[in-house]
């Protein structure tokens, strides 16, 4: 049982493709950028193969997975010999809304849900539903389900996610707390719990999702009640070129004093900000990490900051949550960056967590970072967020429901 994972971008198309049979194995996977750009660039490997890359013009999304579909079938880089050999294509979605508590079944109801939702992710959702309408032009009739970043933290109740604005703005535009990372932030948590052998639901959790894009979430008793990540991608956590968190009078301010209109603002908080804005380096934290070696006091100021912002939301989170049991670092710089992780669980002795600096020393594994006598269980976790869309569509397409 064969299933293609598509996760699009604006510019870009991550895949993989995964024998679902029985212990998933990964088959191929890939990524396609600049499309829509001169000299689009395929990155395909598959399984016990080299890595390889092709460049060619891709004008569009659909043309886009046509040379995906024709690589996985390819007689020297393929794993397939048919296309029929896809018996499932599961999306991912950045935005649900309220209308998606869980992963979907794709219909016709299904893309208007997720169209309507364009308002409110118009950097995601337009690309997610591109691939859609993409797969159902090339692989007609093969069914196809939707998993939501936004769905796991539908569990949060109203003090967590609603604003204090005036009430009517929720009525009229639904501007509410989301959250993102839901599929990373549940997978790592459930992976952690079983490899420690604790019930996932019946303790509590803190969840740092860090990399480029970054959140933290607050899951207790196997329910999402809390996300640092709100009715945008942008609030939270200091990130690679996103704010994060910040007091709003200072936007007014600055567009007025810079004479900036909403576009420009926008590109400031999205793509200016964060520890690039702070840096004025790199989003990259290795280019971060080389220049304060150096002696690059803006890079370290950076480095420090983002850290100092984990450190205050899990704090924050740990008091909501009414204690912690288990803290876990994930995505590309809480799977790798052993500083970060460090500076972040710094003076949290307080709450239980005794940080293991040995143990620490670890990069894309998972393992235990936390002392043996800690309170409070720290883990480095690998995420894998498409194995978690790969088995949310069989178990979708395949259940009872779904079975002619």
């Amino acid at each position: 049982m064969k299933v293609l994972v598509l996760n699009c971008g604006s510019s870009s198309i991550k895949y993989q493709l995964l024998d679902m049979s029985n212990e998933p194995d990964l088959l191929a996977k890939g990524l396609l950028e600049r499309i829509g750009l001169k000299d689009s660039e395929l990155g395909h490997q598959a399984k016990n193969k080299e890595k390889v890359k092709w460049v060619r013009d891709i004008p569009n999304h659909t043309e886009g997975i046509e040379w995906i579909l024709k690589t996985l079938v390819d007689k020297e880089y393929g794993v397939i010999s048919s296309l029929s050999e896809i018996a499932a294509v599961g999306h991912r979605v950045a935005h649900g809304g309220e209308n998606f508590t869980k992963s979907a079944l794709i219909t016709e109801k299904t893309k208007k849900d997720i169209e309507a939702c364009i308002e409110l992710a118009p950097l995601h959702n337009p690309h997610n539903l591109k691939g859609i309408l993409a797969m159902e032009k090339l692989l007609p009739g093969v069914p196809m389900v939707a998993v939501f970043d936004t769905s796991f933290h539908q569990t949060m109740p109203a003090e967590s996610y609603m604003y204090p604005i005036p009430y009517e703005y929720y009525e009229k535009y639904k501007i509410r707390r989301y959250g993102f990372h839901g599929t990373s932030h549940k997978f790592v948590a459930q992976k952690a719990c079983h490899q420690l052998g604790l019930d996932y639901n019946s303790i509590r959790i803190i969840t740092c999702h860090l990399g480029n894009g970054a959140s933290v979430a607050a899951i207790k008793n196997g329910k999402s009640i809390d996300s640092s990540m709100g009715f945008t991608p942008v609030e939270g956590l200091m990130m690679g070129t996103r704010v994060g968190d910040i007091d709003a009078g200072i936007l007014l301010f600055l567009m007025e004093k810079e004479n900036l209109d909403c576009q420009k603002m926008n590109n400031l908080i999205n793509k200016q900000s964060g520890v690039y804005g702070i840096s004025g380096i790199s989003m990259d934290m290795r280019d971060l990490h080389a220049a304060m070696e150096k002696g690059n006091k803006r890079a370290e100021l950076a480095l420090r900051m983002y850290a100092y912002r984990v450190k205050k939301y899990m704090g924050a989170y740990a008091a909501a949550l009414g204690g912690v049991d288990l803290i876990i670092f994930t995505g590309g710089i809480g799977e790798n960056d052993m500083l970060i992780r460090e500076w972040s669980c710094e003076g949290l002795e307080y709450m239980g967590v005794q940080f293991d600096k040995n143990k620490n020393k670890v990069s894309g594994e998972d393992a235990i970072i936390s002392a043996d006598h800690s309170k409070v269980k720290v883990m480095a976790v690998t995420t894998n967020e498409e194995l978690v869309i790969a088995t949310d569509t069989v178990n979708i397409v395949f259940s009872k429901n779904n079975v002619n």
